[in-house]
């Protein structure tokens, strides 16, 4: 039976409202996105959208399974309330599910954007068919969304799937106020830390680095690093290694924990896979117990730029 979901992706600088129809697998109908602004606006420009997507489609209550938001946390799944993201100010305790289904009568549920994108690839991408999956984020930070015996595991708070906080070595880059944590070593703006302190050593030595001069050192990115490390840089290489290697350090605690089927990554390691893949390979033979090894696959996530859309959609779908 196909059904009509919507999904509302809240972010920080833009909001998208998506229409999509589910049916062996799904598809993305439609999208609308607007600038997110004052919290007031924002909520009623989420409406209008999402009125105007549902008398564009011949949408309505009768007819629509449900409506997902995604949205970064913190935030309290069970009770639809979106609890001061840093990104959204303004958004203090907003009953944001309460206020969707007295205005439009349908079904609505929230998750934080990591559990939603594991929804997304469980349901839809690379786990498609696992039981135990576990997604995670490798883009500007480290997040993860954890599916376990065939559900999403939020815990008690919803602060399940933290796993970028955990600390892999004593000193190293900074993820999210913790140095030498799994976010810090395996994140956008961590191989961008990593990047910087390799090249000062550089530089203060008196080398020369062709793909950055000491001008353009805060402009370094992972994207910077990961480009000339597929060009066979030396330098770019030995970053990639570091962050690697501690990438399968956090994985092989993952497996040995929970026994997964399938680790999906996205964003960075999708992007740049041949990189990474046979470092993290290398650190799971020696650290990963082995039985837990053997049946736990390592995927680049599927669902690409549009996996916001796909996640939104997809807490609709899990409804």
């Amino acid at each position: 039976m196909e059904r009509n979901v919507l999904g509302i992706d809240i972010g920080g600088t833009k909001i998208a409202v998506i229409y999509a129809k589910e049916k062996d697998g799904i598809e993305l109908v439609d999208k609308v996105t607007f600038p997110t602004t004052q919290v007031d606006d924002t909520i009623h420009g989420i409406f209008t959208r999402v009125q105007e997507l549902m008398e564009k489609h011949g949408l309505n209550e009768g007819n629509t399974h449900a409506i997902g938001i995604s949205c970064g946390g913190p935030l309290s799944s069970e009770r639809g309330v979106v609890m001061s993201p840093p990104n959204l100010p303004g958004w203090d305790h907003i009953p944001i599910v309460d206020l969707i289904k007295e205005r439009f009568h349908i079904p609505c549920g929230l998750q934080n954007d990591a559990n939603a994108c594991a929804l997304a690839e469980w349901k839809f991408g690379a786990g498609k068919g696992t039981k135990n999956m576990i997604f995670l984020t490798f883009g500007t930070g480290m997040g993860a969304g954890l599916i376990l015996n065939g559900q999403l595991y939020t815990g008690v708070n919803d602060n399940a799937g933290e796993v970028g906080h955990i600390r892999l070595a004593p000193f190293g880059p900074v993820g999210y106020g913790k140095a030498g944590s799994f976010e810090g070593f395996a994140s956008g703006g961590g191989i961008a830390q990593l990047a910087k302190t390799k090249l000062m050593e550089k530089f203060q030595m008196g080398e020369t680095v062709n793909w950055c001069s000491r001008e353009e050192l805060d402009a370094v990115s992972a994207q910077t690093v990961a480009l000339n490390a597929g060009k066979g840089d030396p330098l770019a290489l030995e970053i990639i290694r570091i962050s690697g290697g501690f990438l399968g350090l956090g994985l092989a605690v993952l497996i040995d924990i929970l026994n997964p089927e399938c680790i999906v990554i996205g964003s960075i390691y999708s992007r740049n896979e041949a990189l990474f893949y046979p470092l993290i390979e290398e650190v799971l033979q020696k650290e990963a117990l082995g039985l837990a090894r053997q049946v736990c696959q390592i995927k680049p996530a599927e669902l690409g730029e549009h996996i916001g859309d796909y996640a939104a959609v997809s807490i609709a779908a899990n409804m």
